[in-house]
């Protein structure tokens, strides 16, 4: 049986090249086409405001699962040999604060840009990070027989919400 390709890998690399493509999409590509509607007036009066905070609401949430999550940091699903569950800090809000974070800043910054496709990747980002905490999920709960529990317990990424 061979091995699968470098880029797929068997801990999850894809996903890793899949985000830090989106991120680029979202940071550095196009808002808007031309043939898409125009932004309604009302909306890009509001649009900047929602979407600063929801950029700040996602930063501060990504800054404060790295911060708790520490050591046991990886961009791979795919737990590290020596890593231990953690269920503090903003993990006590939300299963993948990271994660989440991540899309409410996308999300933030497609209304900040008013840009239709930035939303559009910022929906892709979304469907991304929920197949690989999907994944990363099924190899935690192998790996600590508590996560079950703690599973059932928190939201996945938005506090409150999902």
């Amino acid at each position: 049986m061979s091995s699968p390709p470098w880029w797929k890998g068997t801990r999850g690399e894809w996903y890793v090249i899949a985000q830090f493509g989106l991120f680029l999409l979202i940071g550095l590509g196009p808002a808007t086409w031309p043939s898409l509607p125009p932004w309604p007036t009302w909306l890009g009066r509001v649009s900047p405001v929602l979407g600063g905070a929801l950029m700040a609401a996602g930063g501060l949430l990504a800054l404060a699962g790295l911060v708790h999550l520490g050591a046991n940091l990886t961009p791979l699903p795919y737990p590290k040999d020596d890593a231990r569950l953690v269920e503090s800090g903003a993990y006590r809000l939300v299963r993948h604060p990271i994660y989440g974070g991540l899309i409410l800043a996308a999300f933030g910054w497609g209304l900040w840009r008013q840009g239709w496709l930035t939303l559009a990747c910022a929906v892709l980002l979304f469907w991304l990070f929920d197949r690989k905490a999907h994944c990363e999920e099924e190899w935690l709960q192998a790996r600590f027989p508590a996560y079950g529990a703690y599973r059932r317990r928190v939201r996945k990424f938005i506090p409150f919400l999902y």
